[in-house]
């Protein structure tokens, strides 16, 4: 009789156990199958969302008028990439000053006046260019090789410069751009209600909506490129204390290495 009831027992836990088993297997899969649908549906929200951002970015541009937006989006396109192939030039003409100039200062020593020649030589950047030019100098005195790194510097100068004003030139036209697109939208505007001889807010919705448009998408772009040139116009700034810095200390490595 111990025997049955202690069968039962067991096989009572044994039920009991798989019951729970299942339940806890059947809410993992449930867990599971929500957590994936939920993240489904953040997925198809954020495509939603990214999809209506464009189209409404288009419709805003479409409404904005063809001809003022599309000469706006072609500063901004040209202005960028004007931007952007300055800070790759700029980028480039970065030199470390302190480690070239060291290795010129050995170099003077060790080799001479050729052996620096040859580490501007191997050198690239700005610096290294205005070194080369002063060394190249040495045998006509030091005069003449401080009058050269200074002729020099000034066509480096030029060449870090260079094709920024267009920038600033766009940066000053989209605003002026979308401005005139304003102007002509309240014009479109007045002569809708002149032609009405009646005041009423449809007729004149569409011209303002016209210039306010064009007016944004003026400031936006202006704004980008403002944000760039600024950039680049610090990085020439540091490039050219750099230059500065380096040709007196070149003179004066010059003048050590005379005496």
């Amino acid at each position: 009789m111990k025997r049955l009831f202690s069968i039962l027992a067991i096989m009572c836990f044994m039920a009991f156990g798989t019951a729970n088993a299942a339940t806890t297997a059947l809410t993992s899969a449930t867990t599971v199958v929500t957590t994936f649908q939920d993240e489904a549906t953040d997925d198809a929200a954020a495509a939603a969302e990214s999809e209506s951002f464009h189209q409404e970015l288009k419709k805003r541009f479409i409404e904005g008028g063809p001809g003022f937006m599309g000469i706006v989006l072609l500063c901004l396109i040209l202005g960028l990439a004007i931007a952007i192939e300055r800070i790759i030039f700029l980028n480039l003409s970065t030199t470390n000053t302190k480690k070239l100039t060291q290795n010129v200062e050995e170099a003077l020593q060790s080799g001479g006046v050729e052996a620096a020649k040859e580490v501007c030589r191997n050198t690239k950047g700005p610096v290294a260019s205005i070194f080369y030019q002063g060394l190249d100098r040495t045998d006509e005195g030091i005069e003449a090789a401080e009058k050269a790194v200074v002729a020099y510097g000034g066509v480096q100068m030029g060449q870090l410069e260079k094709n920024v004003s267009w920038i600033s030139l766009f940066i000053a036209l989209a605003p002026m751009l979308g401005f005139m697109g304003t102007v002509i939208g309240m014009i479109q505007a007045f002569d809708k209600i002149q032609a009405a001889g009646d005041m009423q807010p449809s007729l004149v919705a569409g011209g303002i909506k016209v210039a306010l448009l064009t007016t944004v998408f003026g400031l936006i772009v202006a704004i980008i490129l403002q944000i760039f040139y600024n950039y680049i116009i610090a990085k020439i700034d540091s490039i050219v204390n750099d230059m500065e810095d380096a040709s007196i200390t070149l003179m004066d490595l010059l003048i050590r290495n005379k005496k």
